[in-house]
């Protein structure tokens, strides 16, 4: 089993030296990838999430792809259809050239309305949006010149050019849990859940797997560990690799930096041998 852990870039513990030394930490412990979470904006009063402090993630990624060399880059998630697919597609590429391929696009459709409102982008198109960005930026991605014939997001691209191209392919695994979700999922390269537990996990691989048996569709989950819930995390992994989970990414919910770091020491510990 692979494991993964999420940057400290959000709320009190967010900074640069702090996400320096988690990316660090994860490259020393053996940790297989770091991951990125993403909100633009959000409503003041909002009970989720807890802290409007989301430092940028493309950019986060960036700097701790500047303080490693092995561990990959992943982004839990990026919500795609708040986003036009050419600057983004343009920035995924020069962070995959820069870290040497070492980018996953964790992608979903988003959920919090009023955050599209404020980007002026509908909501109720968004899954749309999302099937429409994501082939715009594979054919920018892949072929130079491009055209792309656009019906959802407002784009005229006729035999344009468009570099750097990214130096290796970039994954794309998609978060959720909706039908829609899941059968996004399968026409691309991985799924990346959350809210899945030991028990319901069999019942999913089965489903995805029933389509995508290939090893290298990647069935990834998401799951919370704090300090007080790491004791018995080996029981967790353990049984989320007898289902046939692939890759586990934890996001520590400690909100001071030493805390945060002794949580991902114990996590990995937790990992061992899977």
């Amino acid at each position: 089993m692979q494991l993964g852990i999420h940057l400290p870039h959000i709320g009190r513990k967010a900074s640069p030296d702090n996400i320096r030394r988690a990316a660090i930490q994860a490259e020393a412990l053996g940790f297989d990838d770091v991951w990125v979470s993403e909100h633009i904006i959000v409503p003041k009063d909002a009970p989720y999430p807890p802290s409007a402090n989301f430092w940028d993630p493309v950019l986060t990624l960036t700097w701790a792809a500047a303080a490693t060399t092995r561990v990959r880059l992943g982004t839990s998630v990026l919500v795609l259809p708040m986003r036009h697919p050419l600057p983004l597609a343009k920035e995924l590429a020069t962070l995959q050239n820069l870290s040497n391929g070492r980018l996953i696009l964790g992608a979903g459709v988003g959920w919090l309305e009023a955050e599209f409102d404020a980007l002026g982008v509908p909501f109720k198109e968004r899954g749309r949006r999302m099937d429409e960005g994501i082939a715009m930026m594979r054919a920018v991605w892949s072929q130079d010149p491009v055209s792309f014939d656009a019906k959802w997001i407002p784009a005229k691209i006729d035999a344009m050019r468009s570099q750097p191209q990214p130096v290796s392919p970039i994954p794309i695994w998609i978060g959720g849990s909706s039908d829609a979700a899941i059968n996004r999922a399968l026409r691309l390269d991985g799924w990346h859940g959350s809210r899945v537990t030991p028990e319901q996990a069999p019942a999913m691989v089965k489903r995805l797997r029933a389509e995508r048996p290939e090893p290298a569709f990647t069935i990834s989950i998401r799951i919370g560990c704090n300090a007080s819930t790491v004791g018995g995390m080996r029981d967790t992994l353990r049984a989320y690799a007898d289902a046939g989970i692939q890759h586990v990414m934890t996001a520590p919910d400690d909100r001071d930096i030493e805390t945060y770091l002794a949580t991902a020491e114990a996590f990995r510990r937790a990992g061992e041998g899977l």
